[in-house]
C-alpha cells in the first residue's frame, strides 16, 4: 500500500475535524428540535462544556476570555446605578462576564422596553420584565423555553422544586413561554393588615391566640371591639386606595378585586371551566362585607380615595388602628409612632367563605427576556455560552447569594450554622438600623434587576425575626391554592377579549366602590349583574372557555 505524504495526512485529519463538528452540530439541532414546552430535556453539566468557559449544576460559570453582554437596566431612584458598585467587579471576577448597560429611569423602565424591542434595538438580556405578552409577537423575543435544557441550575430548581405547573402560567399559544421568571422555592408572605396589637390586646382581643382562626367576620368582631374600647371614629383607614386589602380579601370570597382583579374570571376546577366571578352571589357578599364595615363606622370610607401619606399619617397619629401593607412597611412603621408604647404587629391574612387560604400561590416572580439580537449577532454556540452565565448569575445559589447579599467577607459572613450575618456596618431590609451604608445604595447588592428567586433558606435570610414569624404562621395555619390554568389566546384573541374586558372590569371597579361606600344600594343587585352581562362578561367567558378547551392539551390536561 502507497504510503500518505505528511501533506495528505493532515489533510485528511483536517477533514475528520470537520466532519466531527458537522455531528456535534446535527446533534444539537437534533435536541433544539425536540423540546418539551416547560422544562426542557435534561441539562448537560459542566464536562460537556465548551473549551472556552466553565459552567454546571452548582459549579461557577467562568469565560476562558473578557466577554461583554448588553443588557437594560432598571435605574431605581432610591439606589441610583454607580459603576464603582461592587456588584460590578464582583460578578467581574466570578465570571469574566461584564455588561453594557441601557441605563433607564424605573418610572420609564417599561416604555423605553417596548420602543427599543418594537425597534429591533433591544439589549441581548432584559430583566425585570413583569409582562412579556405584548412582544411575543414581535418576533424579536426567543422563545426560551426552546433553550433551558441548556440551563443546569434552571432545570435543578425546575425538577428539586416541582415549577413544572408554576410554570404553565407563562405558556403562550404556542405551547413555549417567551420569559425566563424568577423562581422560589416557596410562596411569598405577600400583604396583610398591619395592627397595633397593644390597643387590641387592652380591648380585650387576644390576638395571638385567636389570629390563627379568624376569618374576615371574626376580624370585623375584633375591630368592632377596639372601636367600643377606643371610641374612635373609625378602627380601619386604609392606604392603596384599598387595592390591597379588596385583593387579598377577594380570595378568600372566591373573587377578584382591588389590584388582582385582572378580567374579574376565576377558574372552577370541579367544572373545568372558567366563570365571570365578579356578579356571584359571592361577590355580593364580598361587598356587603365591607359596605357593612363602612356603615358601623369600622373603616372610613376615605380608605378607596385618599393617598397614602394620608392614611399613614392617621394611624401614626393613632387616629385609626388598622392599616394594609407589607413586613417591610411594618419595620418602617415603628419609627414613625407617635405613641412610644405602640407594639405593631401583622396579623396573618384572614380565611373567609371558601377556606383558610393562603394568598399567594404562584413562586415566579418577574423575570428576564432575551432578545432575538443576542441569537443573530452571538450565533448558536455564543447565544448558549450566554445563556449559562444567566443560569449561573441568575438561578444558581451561588449567583443568587452574590446578588443579594454581596461578597463573603466584605459584606457579610456566615455564622457556624451556614446562615448569613450582615457585616455590622451595613444596613439592609431592617437589619443594621443606624449603619452607616446601605446594602443596595452603596455596593448595588439586593437589587431588583438580579436579587429575585431562590431556595426557601435564601428567601428567609433576608427576613427580620419577625416577618420569618409572620411567614411561618401563613406556612402553618394556611392552605395553599390550586393554581388556575392560563388562557392561550393568540394576539388576535387577545385583542378582542381586550376590547371586552377593559370597558368591563371599569365598570366593576366603579360598582364596587359605590356599593361598599353605600352611593349604590345592594338591594339594585339585580341592575348591577344585568349590566355586568351587557357588558360582555358571558361573551368573555365564553371566549376564554373555547380558548381553553382547543390549547388545554399543551398544557397536559
Amino acid at each position: 500500500m502507497k504510503k500518505l505524504s505528511k501533506a495528505a495526512f493532515m489533510m485528511m485529519l483536517a477533514l475528520m475535524v470537520v466532519l466531527a463538528a458537522a455531528c456535534s452540530s446535527s446533534e444539537n439541532e437534533g435536541a433544539l428540535g425536540n423540546k418539551t414546552p416547560v422544562s426542557g430535556g435534561a441539562g448537560t453539566n459542566g464536562a460537556d462544556a465548551a473549551e472556552d468557559y466553565a459552567f454546571g449544576e452548582d459549579q461557577t460559570f467562568r469565560s476562558g476570555e473578557p466577554v461583554t453582554y448588553s443588557m437594560m437596566y432598571s435605574d431605581h431612584e432610591n439606589y441610583p446605578t454607580k459603576e464603582d458598585w461592587r456588584l460590578w467587579s464582583a460578578i467581574k471576577e466570578k465570571t469574566n462576564v461584564s455588561f453594557d448597560l441601557s441605563i433607564t429611569a424605573r418610572t420609564e423602565y417599561e416604555n423605553q422596553k417596548s420602543l427599543l424591542v418594537n425597534s429591533g434595538d433591544a439589549p441581548y438580556i432584559i430583566p425585570k420584565t413583569y409582562d412579556e405578552s405584548a412582544f411575543v409577537a414581535s418576533g424579536q423575543i426567543v422563545p426560551v423555553s426552546d433553550w433551558v435544557q441548556y440551563m443546569p441550575n434552571y432545570m435543578k430548581a425546575v425538577k428539586d422544586w416541582g415549577m413544572e405547573e408554576d410554570l404553565k402560567a407563562k405558556l403562550r399559544e404556542d405551547g413555549k413561554y417567551y420569559v425566563l421568571p424568577g423562581m422560589w422555592e416557596v410562596a411569598g408572605g405577600g400583604y396583610s393588615y398591619i395592627i397595633r396589637k397593644d390597643v387590641f390586646e387592652a380591648a380585650g382581643v387576644d390576638v395571638l391566640g385567636q389570629e390563627a382562626n379568624w376569618t374576615y367576620e371574626d376580624f370585623a368582631e375584633a375591630m368592632k371591639k377596639i372601636k367600643e374600647h377606643t371610641g374612635a371614629k373609625y378602627v380601619f383607614s386604609d392606604q392603596f386606595q384599598g387595592n390591597s386589602t379588596l385583593s387579598i380579601a377577594a380570595v378568600q370570597y372566591g373573587v377578584t378585586g382591588g389590584w388582582g382583579i385582572s378580567n374579574g374570571s376565576v377558574y372552577d376546577h370541579e367544572k373545568q371551566q372558567f366563570v365571570f366571578a365578579n356578579s356571584s352571589d359571592d361577590f355580593k357578599n364580598y361587598l356587603g362585607y365591607f359596605n357593612k364595615l363602612v356603615k358601623d363606622g369600622i373603616m372610613d370610607p376615605e380608605s378607596f380615595t385618599q393617598e397614602d401619606d394620608t392614611a399613614r399619617a392617621k394611624f401614626f397619629k393613632g387616629d385609626s388602628f388598622v392599616i394594609n401593607g407589607n413586613y417591610q412597611q411594618l419595620s418602617d412603621f415603628k419609627s414613625k409612632m407617635q405613641d412610644p408604647n405602640s407594639e405593631l404587629y401583622m396579623i396573618t391574612q384572614p380565611g373567609g367563605p371558601k377556606g383558610m387560604l393562603q394568598i399567594e400561590t404562584s413562586r415566579l416572580e418577574n423575570g428576564i427576556m432575551i432578545s432575538q439580537n443576542a441569537l443573530d449577532d452571538l450565533g448558536e454556540e455564543g447565544f448558549i455560552k450566554m445563556l449559562r452565565f444567566v443560569d449561573w448569575l441568575w438561578y444558581s445559589n451561588e449567583g443568587q447569594t452574590l446578588s443579594l447579599w454581596g461578597v463573603e467577607g466584605e459584606t457579610y459572613d456566615l455564622d457556624a450554622n451556614g446562615n448569613i450575618a450582615l457585616k455590622p456596618d451595613i444596613y439592609y431590609n431592617g437589619v443594621n438600623e443606624g449603619a452607616t451604608k446601605q446594602l443596595n445604595v452603596d455596593y448595588g447588592f439586593a437589587g431588583g434587576v438580579f436579587a429575585y428567586g431562590g431556595s426557601t433558606k435564601l428567601k428567609m435570610s433576608k427576613m427580620t425575626e419577625g416577618e420569618k414569624d409572620y411567614f411561618n404562621r401563613i406556612l402553618e395555619t394556611r392552605e395553599p391554592r390550586k393554581l388556575a390554568p392560563p388562557i392561550m389566546a393568540t394576539p388576535e384573541e387577545s385583542e378582542q377579549m381586550n376590547l371586552i374586558s377593559t370597558p368591563l372590569i371599569d365598570y366593576v371597579k366603579t360598582m364596587t366602590l359605590k356599593f361598599i361606600t353605600g352611593q349604590e344600594s345592594l338591594d339594585n343587585w339585580s341592575n348591577y349583574t344585568a349590566q355586568v352581562e351587557a357588558n360582555g362578561s358571558k361573551r368573555y367567558t365564553d371566549m376564554a372557555n373555547d380558548i381553553f378547551q382547543k390549547t388545554k392539551s399543551l398544557l397536559g390536561n
